[in-house]
């Protein structure tokens, strides 16, 4: 115990918790003390092999120990830090100095002589020079002396070809440093104490280090900037050390200090120096990341121009998709997603772009699945030849048509809510594998929410992004953002305002738009970054508002025209905003009210992050629409998938979706959707990409009206769901008439398939010019939620939960291709699944739908133990949709069948 407690000590010093258990708390354990005295050099270079160097500034390098703590990788000096009381005397250090000139007014700092050098990594590192082939700095008024302005940086792929050389002094720099300054150096002054230092190493980051000291307002600047001077001639740097190979030496030197228990100035020099070199090491290594990313945006505007070009021949050719359902939000927010790793895992519907007989998937899972979950997607994707043929004899083994792939870092990280584009980019061994799978062939990359990881992983897999730039996607899914893109499209959207950030504006905007739209009873309140109605909030505002039928009555008595420009309209405006602070406290609901039990905490998270007010459609009948869209690298804009929402936790969250949507005419909403993907593809949005609507009924004039409300430039798990919809059924979906067209697969269209096949026979042999009927086809339409939670399905497996719905009719029939299709995500928790409903009329699809729900209930939990489930609620909301009770309607077909029938008749 007493050595444990010593290596804590030895590791970290300054925590006085560690030093709790010493019997006298000024005990410390120390290492040896090592005296300061003179000794020969551990080893000393050899004459003839290097040892002249062309800089009287530079130490030379050193192989003999490894340094006394660990540093990092990048920022490890090749040299080796010496002990204490070793001393280098060089030939330059006995060179007579001249003496300070003498002056009356400030003397310029001038800039050690620097240059930056590229290692073989690409990082960029400053290294001292003795060469004087620069020109000297100009003068200055602030200053005293200036510097040019550095190089600025070229595209990525420019820049890491060449060296960037930041402007240095010709001059002696020790007799620069020498020069007495009217304000005083005390690093400087402090140096020429030390006749044996190596000055042109320690020079390199004194400057700094001051400059740093000051721009800080430090008290003990002065103090520092001598002991930085004192200490360092005890430094080993390397053969001209880099900068942060300098501040590394320190930082090590400080922390040696520490453990040995020094106290006094040269600890507190010390200590500034570590300080400093970690901040000096943190700007080496942001200037490394910046040089990545701009390396990896430059390949992916890059290959987004190869793939724009060959596009047309590579979506009708043998080519691999790698799908990564990432959700690359900011931090913050993912911080805020419950069970990160499900949320991304919920897309396994991707798999099923194989229905292409063209497309290879690999798909790049959250989450790591059993053998008994690999089996399931195994035996589902290899229905696709028997739901054409309506044989299950007819199975086929696809396994070498996808690829399912767990990187190995997922569990590496569990505290840092990484996106799984980040986590993968941190698997070498999958990214190995994935190299090794894309070898020769045509391939491109499908993420979720775009990430700066997506495009890293996309440039080491030599592969494009079909997908917007990180920045543009945070951007315009921001509310305020897709106000903006809404705007510029010129779609119609909820009156509102955007881009609030402070008390003051939302107050005055709110009362604004209160006295602008007296017949809105509630107003919504969006954080501009949060998803899935996490970050909303709404409020009845005049059901709690005590001037309203003041305002009302005067509204009414001077009319509208008049109102805009009585002083009546600037009276109301006043008590609005003197009523609003109160009432907002006591009456704003957050959706989210285990994360915002209050209007102030949603208040603080609203005005970090910015955020916007809108109106909530004021009629009894609403109905919200999502349709998903696709940008193609041509330019080409493309619906691809759309639902009408359904609503099981609220009016303001999303659980499912009935495909396809059938509240809003086809024809507007294709038109409304060309507005807004022409719009976006102005901004620079590029790949899958989703939006939202609201449609209902105006009050007076009974007229449908439309809102565009919210925009999401992902990858959305309607998508896919359709894609699994359109692999079980081998349907069609044709969004611009809001169709979704399936095969004939009865045994009573049997004689019709037989029919159709021998008109086209006829038609062959008479050589008809008549064009050739399509072959026959009936309308199917489902309902597909992602979002089903019971907690009771923990206790049951996945084999004999599927056995229980099959023995209870709940399954999929390959001849009529309708049925149900679960999708299961993960068989640790198991407490989620998505399930989707297929049939050929919308009511019967929600009956089953209900029923499944119900029957499933029923089967996993206790009498005495319902779980935690949001199944009845969304049981009811189909009930609210439908006007009936399904589980009333359930019960009467199971004990009354006879009833039941004569019902349906």
């Amino acid at each position: 115990q007493q050595v444990e407690m010593d290596f804590k000590i030895v590791l970290d010093p300054e925590n006085m918790d560690n030093k709790a258990g010493l019997k006298n708390p000024n005990d410390e354990t120390r290492l040896p003390f090592i005296t300061e005295k003179k000794s020969a050099p551990v080893c000393s270079p050899k004459a003839g092999k290097g040892a002249r160097d062309s800089s009287p500034w530079a130490l030379p390098a050193f192989h003999c120990l490894p340094p006394p703590l660990p540093l990092l990788g990048g920022d490890t000096p090749r040299g080796t830090l010496r002990l204490p009381g070793q001393r280098l005397i060089l030939p330059a250090a006995k060179r007579a100095l001249p003496a300070p000139p003498v002056v009356s007014r400030a003397v310029l700092f001038p800039e050690f002589p620097r240059q930056h050098k590229k290692s073989a990594a690409g990082v960029w590192g400053t290294h001292s020079s003795g060469k004087g082939n620069t020109a000297p700095l100009p003068s200055s008024n602030s200053m005293v002396s200036t510097r040019k302005p550095k190089p600025e940086w070229r595209n990525p792929a420019q820049q890491l070809e060449s060296e960037v050389h930041i402007p240095s002094q010709a001059q002696d720099p020790c007799s620069a440093w020498l020069a007495a300054v009217h304000h005083g150096a005390p690093g400087s002054v402090a140096l020429q104490q030390h006749p044996r230092s190596s000055r042109g190493s320690t020079a390199a980051f004194l400057e700094p280090a001051e400059k740093l000291l000051k721009d800080r307002a430090a008290p003990s600047a002065p103090i520092y900037g001598q002991q930085l001077a004192r200490i360092a001639p005890g430094l080993d740097f390397p053969e001209n050390p880099s900068e942060s190979a300098a501040w590394s030496a320190m930082e090590a030197r400080a922390a040696a200090e520490e453990v040995r228990g020094r106290a006094g100035p040269s600890r507190a020099g010390l200590r500034a120096a570590a300080a400093i070199g970690s901040a000096w090491r943190c700007r080496a290594q942001l200037r490394l990341r910046s040089a990545l990313r701009r390396q990896h945006l430059h390949s992916f505007y890059t290959r987004a121009k190869h793939l724009a070009a060959n596009w047309n021949r590579i979506r009708t050719s043998r080519r691999t998709i790698i799908h990564i359902p990432s959700l690359g939000y900011s931090q913050g927010v993912r911080e805020h997603i419950p069970d990160l790793a499900l949320q991304q895992n919920l897309q396994m519907g991707r798999l099923c772009d194989i229905l292409d007989a063209n497309v290879d998937v690999i798909y790049i899972c959250p989450l790591a699945l059993s053998e008994e979950l690999l089996q399931y997607y195994h035996k589902l994707l290899g229905l696709q030849a028997a739901v054409r043929s309506g044989n299950p004899e007819d199975m086929a083994d696809l396994q070498d048509r996808f690829k399912i792939l767990t990187p190995e870092a997922i569990n590496s990280f569990p505290e840092h809510h990484m996106c799984l584009a980040t986590v993968l980019r941190y698997s070498p061994r999958t990214m190995q594998r994935l190299q090794g799978l894309l070898q020769g062939r045509d391939a491109y990359l499908v993420g979720g929410v775009p990430h700066l990881d997506d495009l890293a992983v996309a440039d080491e897999l030599q592969v494009p992004f079909l997908g917007s730039e990180p920045a543009v996607a945070q951007l315009y899914s921001t509310k305020s953002g897709s106000r903006r893109i809404f705007a510029s499209a010129g779609v119609p959207t909820p009156p509102g305002q955007g881009d609030i950030h402070s008390r003051e504006q939302l107050l005055r905007a709110l009362s604004q738009l209160i006295l602008d739209n007296l017949h809105v009873q509630r107003w919504l309140f969006k954080v501009d970054g949060e998803r899935g109605g996490n970050g909303t909030a709404f409020c009845d505002v005049l059901s709690h508002l005590e001037c309203y039928p003041w305002i009302l009555r005067e509204w009414q008595g001077h009319g509208p025209e008049v109102w805009s420009q009585s002083q009546a309209r600037e009276l109301a405006l006043v008590k609005i905003s003197q009523e609003l602070p109160g009432l907002l406290a006591q009456h704003v609901q957050p959706v989210n009210e285990k994360r915002f039990p209050t209007w102030e905490k949603f208040l603080q998270t609203f005005l970090t992050q910015g955020g916007v007010i809108e109106a909530f459609p004021f009629s009894a009948s609403i109905t919200n629409v999502t349709v998903d869209l696709l940008i193609e690298p041509t330019g080409q804009v493309t619906l691809v998938s759309s639902g009408d929402q359904l609503h099981a936790e609220g009016p303001l969250r999303s659980s499912g979706t009935t495909i396809p949507q059938r509240s809003v005419d086809p024809e507007l909403l294709r038109v409304l959707c060309s507005k807004i993907g022409e719009a976006c593809k102005s901004k620079g949005v590029l790949g899958y990409f989703s939006v939202d609507f609201v449609a209902f009924s105006h009050p007076q004039t009974r007229e449908q009206q439309v809102w565009a409300t919210d925009l999401d430039l992902c990858y959305s798990d309607q998508l896919a769901l359709t894609q699994l919809l359109l692999y079980v059924t081998d349907g069609n979906l044709d969004c611009g008439s809001s169709l979704l067209q399936g095969p004939l697969g009865s045994e009573d269209s049997k004689s019709q398939r037989v029919q159709h096949e021998g008109t086209k026979a006829v038609s062959r042999d008479v050589n008809l010019c008549c064009p050739l009927q399509p072959a026959p086809s009936s309308p199917r339409c489902a309902v597909a939620s992602s979002q089903l939670r019971h907690s009771s399905l923990s206790g049951i497996s996945y084999n004999l939960l599927l056995h229980t719905c099959k023995a209870r009719g709940i399954g999929f029939d390959l001849q009529e291709k309708q049925g149900t299709v679960f999708v299961l995500y993960e068989d640790q928790k198991r407490h989620s699944l998505g399930m989707i409903t297929i049939g050929e009329d919308l009511q019967g699809v929600l009956l089953t739908f209900a029923r499944n729900l119900f029957i499933i209930h029923q089967e996993i939990s206790a009498p005495n133990m319902q779980g935690e489930t949001n199944f009845k609620m969304a049981i009811r909301d189909i009930e609210a949709i439908l006007g009936v009770t399904a589980e009333n309607k359930l019960r009467l077909e199971e004990e009354q069948p006879w009833e039941a029938d004569a019902l349906k008749e």
